[in-house]
């Protein structure tokens, strides 16, 4: 199978793991910008926490889920985003006011929509979670 997008072929794992009642996940390959996303996602309290696992092919990342995954999901393709345009995304990606997270990719990092609007910095949509 060709891997085309690792962060949405990740995402989709997590959802499909989530919905499944599933303690654990296995996703390859690993990539440095998926472990800050799920460093982020640990922070935030929707996954336990992760390991990475060195295979000699890229590595994997186990995931240990906790049930609190509802719904997430890779943004593609990765919009450009202004701290004044955050309020506009967050109501196209997440379902209500003060209810999940935006991942953005900026120069500080990968952090939430959250963390950007209190730095100042805009960035690059990667993904949601809720």
């Amino acid at each position: 199978m060709a891997r085309l997008n690792t962060i949405a072929d990740g995402m989709c794992a997590l959802k499909n793991a989530a919905d499944g009642g599933k303690p654990a996940v296995i996703i390859e390959p690993a990539s440095k910008l998926l472990g800050a996303m799920f460093r982020i996602m640990q922070e935030a309290g929707y996954i336990n926490g992760f390991e990475f696992i060195e295979d000699g092919r890229g590595g994997q990342f186990m995931v240990h889920l906790n049930g609190r995954i509802n719904r997430c999901g890779a943004i593609s393709p990765r919009y450009p985003v202004k701290i004044s345009d955050l309020e506009y995304w967050e109501t196209q990606f997440l379902p209500g006011k003060n209810f999940g997270i935006l991942l953005l990719s900026t120069s500080k990092g990968v952090i939430t929509h959250e963390q950007a609007r209190r730095e100042g910095v805009g960035g690059e949509l990667l993904g949601y979670v809720y």
